[in-house]
């Protein structure tokens, strides 16, 4: 999908950071638990907790995982104003607002103006984005939805990504026949590629045993859950790094190795390092130091490849490589989340 991205000036980046801040002490007071992301305090880590921890500890039978098709080039300027004057009296405020909305990007040269959707790249986009998305979606599920289930209902959302976990399938059933025409109110559209229910959880386990069928996995912020059995045999949420992003920090490692191979080894080592901290510092939650320590596995095997090719002549031996290694050592796989922080950030 492509989008142009409406990239603001250092003062008007400056003065969306003054009023996102503003704006950011009105709002916290509003929204909701259940959002994540662009929050203080609310980061991808705490959802993927959050939803663990009502997979593992409640009646959970079925997940709904839902993505909003081109959300950010989508929200209607006419919505964004009028949510935010519910809570925004001040004049000045509202008019920057619609002054950002309209700013339009550039394209090949040519001006074009913002009919909808919210500029990409300024520190106001992400919190109007959470404003939107606060009266569309989280009162609404909170407030409507919820009391009209038949059974229990978890919602998790971080940003335009959100999840549902349902007690009863006909719950779940009913809930996707009615969003669509609330989104549609608000001119959002769901992403049918990345949107299905899944029966899942300890009793999903159960059925699909009796029945000798696997259990289907959910997938949410870069992550893989699926249904497992801890050492004494109970059911157990299992996480691991979901198989596009392991590919695509492996092919950001291989890139970035050939780029740089011609560098001084110590140059190199301290390039790789960088990205494995970021990879880790995301990935590292308790139960995926699997998928850590194949990323770590690959980066030893293939660097030695790409030190062997800088030239004709430059194969580089194990031995020697180990000395290398001794050195200039890569990185080690960490968990930084462990289970006792995923139970901490669920209960926030």
């Amino acid at each position: 999908m492509h989008y142009e991205v409406s990239v603001p000036t250092v003062s008007d980046r400056a003065l969306q950071g003054a009023v996102a801040e503003t704006l950011t002490a009105i709002y916290e007071q509003d929204f909701l638990p259940c959002s994540y992301g662009g929050r203080p305090g609310r980061s991808a880590h705490h959802a993927l907790s959050k939803l663990h921890q009502s997979i593992a500890g409640h009646k959970v039978s079925w997940v709904f995982e839902c993505d909003l098709k081109n959300f950010f080039g989508s929200l209607d300027h006419g919505w964004v104003e009028r949510f935010v004057a519910l809570r925004v009296g001040d004049p000045r405020i509202t008019s920057l607002i619609r002054r950002w909305l309209k700013a339009g990007v550039m394209n090949s040269g040519e001006f074009e103006p913002s009919e909808i959707g919210t500029p990409q790249g300024g520190p106001i986009s992400v919190l109007i984005s959470n404003i939107y998305l606060h009266y569309v979606l989280d009162l609404w599920i909170e407030r409507v939805v919820k009391p009209h289930m038949l059974g229990e209902v978890h919602y998790m959302r971080y940003l335009d990504d959100f999840v549902l976990c349902f007690q009863h399938r006909s719950d779940a059933l009913r809930f996707q026949d009615v969003l669509g025409k609330r989104l549609a109110k608000f001119s959002l559209v769901i992403e049918p590629s990345k949107t299905r229910l899944v029966e899942f959880g300890r009793f999903a386990q159960r059925n699909a045993k009796a029945s000798g069928t696997k259990v289907a996995s959910i997938y949410f912020l870069g992550f893989t859950l699926y249904c497992t059995r801890n050492a004494r045999g109970n059911f157990k949420v299992g996480i691991k790094t979901e198989k596009s992003r392991l590919r695509r920090s492996i092919a950001k490692l291989t890139k970035a190795m050939l780029a740089m191979r011609h560098q001084p080894l110590r140059n190199q080592s301290k390039g790789i390092d960088l990205i494995l901290a970021g990879t880790y510092r995301y990935y590292g939650m308790a139960g995926n130091i699997a998928a850590l320590e194949r990323l770590h596995r690959f980066v030893l095997q293939n660097w030695r490849r790409t030190l062997s090719s800088r030239s004709q002549r430059g194969l580089v031996n194990w031995e020697r490589y180990a000395k290398i290694l001794k050195a200039f050592p890569i990185r080690e796989p960490k968990i930084y989340v462990t289970y006792a922080d995923i139970e901490r950030m669920a209960s926030l």
